[in-house]
């Protein structure tokens, strides 16, 4: 009984697996533009947090320090200025309060990359799973074939290699798109990581640059 529903399920062939591939490439460059666009509106001026932060590090104005972060936008921006926010209750609570913004920022730049890496990793066997199906599919249509051929066997063997020949090439398309669908999956999986890693790097950088400056500052100055 299960046997028989599995094989009915292999005699689907390949052209559903296909499909599917096709689905999951379509779905990866949606999320890659959706992503790219994302940086790109959320990116930080270096030019002007470099400004913003240099007249910080000499005035220790916390107020004009955070109004200037507000302009600049961007991701390093936002989590330096929860820490500024937070730092006129104390060094501690700047610094929770930036750990807890590059946790939050993280998760937002993360977003959605992890159907990039599923699919680079198990596109190709999804596709050598399709190719698997269709061979199964060409045997067993050549089997058939045979099994009612015995008046012609040599003609009809001929025709039935033809048709296995033909299935199994067919079913090769499977692993071959798998293998177009993860390459460039994987490739955009590790530019975004590179990326994401690059400024989470220079927004802690920063960070302690800025909490160092919150730390030095006179009792005066609070």
């Amino acid at each position: 009984m299960l046997q028989e529903k599995m094989m009915n399920f292999a005699l689907l062939g390949a052209e559903w697996v296909m499909w599917l591939l096709v689905i999951l490439s379509v779905i990866c460059l949606a999320i890659a533009f959706e992503r790219g666009v994302y940086l790109f509106l959320n990116r930080t001026s270096s030019d002007a947090l470099s400004a913003a932060l240099s007249e910080f590090l000499k005035t220790g104005e916390l107020r004009t320090f955070r109004e200037r972060l507000d302009k600049v936008g961007g991701v390093e921006a936002r989590v330096l200025a929860a820490g500024v926010e937070a730092a006129e209750s104390g060094v501690g609570a700047a610094e929770e309060a930036i750990a807890g913004t590059l946790i939050f920022e993280r998760m937002k730049l993360d977003r959605g990359l992890i159907v990039l890496g599923t699919t680079g990793s198990n596109a190709p066997f999804v596709g050598l799973f399709g190719t698997v199906l269709g061979i199964i599919k060409a045997f067993h249509d050549l089997a058939l074939s045979q099994a009612g051929a015995m008046a012609e066997a040599s003609k009809n063997t001929a025709e039935a290699g033809s048709a296995v020949m033909a299935g199994i090439s067919e079913a090769l398309v499977a692993t071959a798109i798998g293998l177009m669908v993860a390459i460039p999956a994987v490739v955009l999986y590790n530019f975004f990581q590179r990326v994401i890693k690059s400024t989470l790097g220079r927004t802690e950088s920063l960070a302690h640059v800025v909490l160092g400056r919150i730390k030095s500052r006179a009792p005066s100055e609070a």
